[in-house]
């Protein structure tokens, strides 16, 4: 059997998670309906308006809403061209790329069959030659786009 001291203890505890989950609770409900009531206001919107003058007012905020929206409106992005200058530093790190992988594959390969510096000349060439040919692909890619472009605007109906 429990002691009236236990038993008041209890109740006390019990009673103060009590008031502090319906204090949460409160306050969460209590931040709901403001939502709640706050969607049914914005949602309700004009047509609930029963004041001519009122109705005007709305119209005319609605319409300067609408104008500040389409000012900050974002503009539709503009086909991407690639600048001369673009285009060519994308060449030269084609070819720096060749070179690079080229050194550190050599230079890997001599220090570990001990051949310096033999295969880190060879495979330097063989990377410059692999650049040369990227960069020659992406020339090529690069004309095949502009062919097709002059081509379309070429049929485009005169008008």
């Amino acid at each position: 059997m429990r002691s009236p001291r236990q038993r008041k203890i209890k109740k006390y505890i019990k009673n103060s998670i009590l008031n502090c989950f319906s204090g949460i609770a409160q306050s969460a409900l209590t931040r709901a309906a403001v939502r709640i009531n706050t969607l049914l206001i914005l949602t309700a919107g004009p047509r609930h308006v029963t004041d001519p003058d009122d109705r005007q007012k709305l119209d005319a905020l609605s319409e300067r809403i609408a104008a500040v929206k389409e000012v900050y409106e974002p503009k539709p992005s503009a086909p991407d061209h690639h600048s001369q200058a673009q285009l060519a530093w994308r060449m030269v790190i084609e070819l720096v790329a060749g070179l690079g992988i080229g050194f550190g594959m050599g230079f890997g390969l001599d220090v570990l069959l001990g051949t310096t510096p033999w295969l880190m000349i060879i495979f330097v060439l063989l990377g410059f030659a692999a650049g040369i040919k990227t960069m020659m692909r992406s020339a090529a890619e690069i004309q095949s786009r502009q062919e097709a472009a002059l081509a379309d605007s070429n049929d485009s109906p005169q008008g």
